[in-house]
């Protein structure tokens, strides 16, 4: 174990945190990384329905007990999405 103030805070063994990389963040490799003393990531942006992503957490939850995150990175198009809705919401 190699104790940081990151592996600390987040429960882990290894200062290692799973990157979210796109179409590769699914709740195996997410359960191998933190099964193994990491922190694994699964990616949101690959499941086209959220009860997609709901089944995909409940998988990584059978697959390991240890802490995981969620990648919720947003893609290009979806940031014009945003901003328009803030720009209605300001008006």
């Amino acid at each position: 174990m190699f104790k940081t103030r990151f592996t600390e805070l987040i429960g882990i063994e290894h200062p290692i945190m799973q990157g979210g990389m796109q179409h590769l963040g699914v709740p195996q490799l997410e359960a191998a990384v933190s099964n193994a003393g990491g922190l694994g990531t699964i990616n949101i942006t690959i499941y086209p329905e959220m009860d997609d992503f709901r089944a995909a957490v409940k998988k990584t939850k059978e697959l390991t007990d240890k802490p995981f995150a969620v990648n919720i990175s947003l893609a290009p198009g979806l940031n014009n999405l945003f901003l328009t809705s803030k720009k209605r919401a300001l008006n």
